[in-house]
């Protein structure tokens, strides 16, 4: 063999390793769109996440686009049915929800789900599958006050059953109302029917009958303010600062805008447990992420959800907002374990973080949920305005729901 020969030889073996070699070396990026809902306050947050995972997955860019929240349904219902959705996107679990019916998302394998409370995934399946992965969460307290409280000489109520009890009492020694349970917004009386084991289904039935009969008591008794029929958690929020309640419903988050906004009322306040029913489990609300069908990059969409919600990540943005980690290795931290006697918010993180642990049976969203909750808000407003008998009303709340 001559050296021409051998120098022809190496010369393509040179070559064709340098031909296999070229697709790895010029791979592109994979962009992963990534959509929020009004995260653009906590941006330096969030672009320091994108650039860790960035720089830990050299392979995968992140393009992140921040959502007004008025327009995120909108927004999200169109890019979906595209042929170019993002890759992945942050809802809330009742619209979610309608995605996974009309067929739109992305099921997701549960061996993904191991980092995460397991009670908020439950929640979270629809018709035994999963469709989405938790972000974020937050599980009301009781806020009141303890001056108020002990003028009353009332202990704090566990149940709703309890607040119809102490409310005379408190009404009579103190000139406050019990509290102002906002209860035609949203999915609020469906929350609380749900804790005594009462669903859209069984609406008409007798424990049903019962709950309502709680809220009718109170409010044609003046026990509760009339406004209750129609004002929300806002107007709930003013009441309470300006001493007019004992009792208010509302995250941990909502003792900052006490403490701002009615400092007097602040030093007087206290946290407990919230209000539960017969089953004594809590309500909570959730935030999630969820991979559409058609996305052009699911397996880099999931891995970038699960590094935003592992437990070092989880614990910054809930240092940096008050919310609720869902990450199980996070919820065991001091963080949410242990607090300061004089940092009230702390407390009601612990508790707020606890009652996670006791959330089952969660509410169900149902298909044609806003149609639902306009439902049985309007027969809470018929039953507490007396237009008929709560059976009456329920029966025929029942009969509109097996229509729609």
């Amino acid at each position: 063999m001559n050296n021409s020969f051998i120098k022809i030889f190496l010369v393509c073996i040179i070559c064709v390793l340098v031909l296999w070699c070229m697709p790895f070396n010029k791979k592109t990026s994979d962009e992963v769109v990534f959509w929020t809902l009004q995260m653009n306050d906590f941006a330096p947050y969030m672009n320091k996440i994108i650039k860790d995972f960035e720089t830990q997955n050299p392979e995968i860019k992140i393009k992140w686009i921040d959502v007004p929240f008025s327009e995120g349904e909108k927004r999200t219902l169109a890019s979906v049915l595209s042929d170019t959705p993002p890759d992945l996107i942050n809802l809330n679990p009742d619209f979610s929800a309608l995605l996974a019916q009309r067929g739109a998302l992305y099921e997701i394998d549960e061996i993904f789900t191991e980092q995460y409370n397991k009670s908020v995934i439950n929640s979270l399946r629809y018709n035994g599958k999963l469709y989405s992965l938790p972000w974020y969460a937050t599980s009301a307290v009781t806020i009141y006050n303890k001056d108020l409280l002990k003028k009353s000489g009332m202990e704090i109520p566990k149940t709703y059953d309890d607040v119809l009890k102490i409310a005379p009492t408190v009404k009579a020694k103190t000139g406050a109302f019990v509290m102002l349970p906002n209860i035609t917004e949203n999915d609020t009386m469906l929350k609380i029917l749900n804790k005594y084991g009462v669903t859209v289904q069984n609406i008409n039935s007798e424990k049903s009958q019962e709950v309502f009969e709680i809220f009718k008591t109170l409010y044609v008794n003046d026990l509760i303010p009339k406004e209750s029929v129609t004002q929300t958690h806002r107007e709930a929020l003013e009441k309470y600062m300006a001493e007019k309640t004992v009792f208010f419903q509302a995250g941990a988050n909502f003792l900052n805008m006490i403490k701002e906004n009615a400092p007097s009322t602040y030093k007087n306040t206290d946290v407990a447990p919230q209000i539960t029913g017969d089953l004594g489990q809590n309500d909570f609300s959730l935030m999630n992420f969820v991979i559409p069908v058609k996305a052009k990059h699911k397996d880099e969409a999931l891995k970038f959800a699960l590094f935003l919600t592992n437990c070092e990540n989880q614990l910054e943005l809930a240092k940096l907002t008050n919310v609720l980690a869902v990450n199980n290795e996070a919820l065991q931290s001091d963080f949410y374990t242990n607090y300061n006697n004089s940092d009230l918010i702390s407390k009601a993180r612990v508790i707020s973080a606890k009652q996670l642990n006791r959330v089952e049976p969660p509410l169900k969203v149902e298909r044609n949920q806003k149609e639902i909750n306009t439902l049985v808000n309007t027969a809470v407003q018929q039953i507490l305005l007396n237009k008929s008998s709560v059976k009456n009303i329920l029966d025929e709340t029942a009969e509109k729901y097996r229509g729609l």
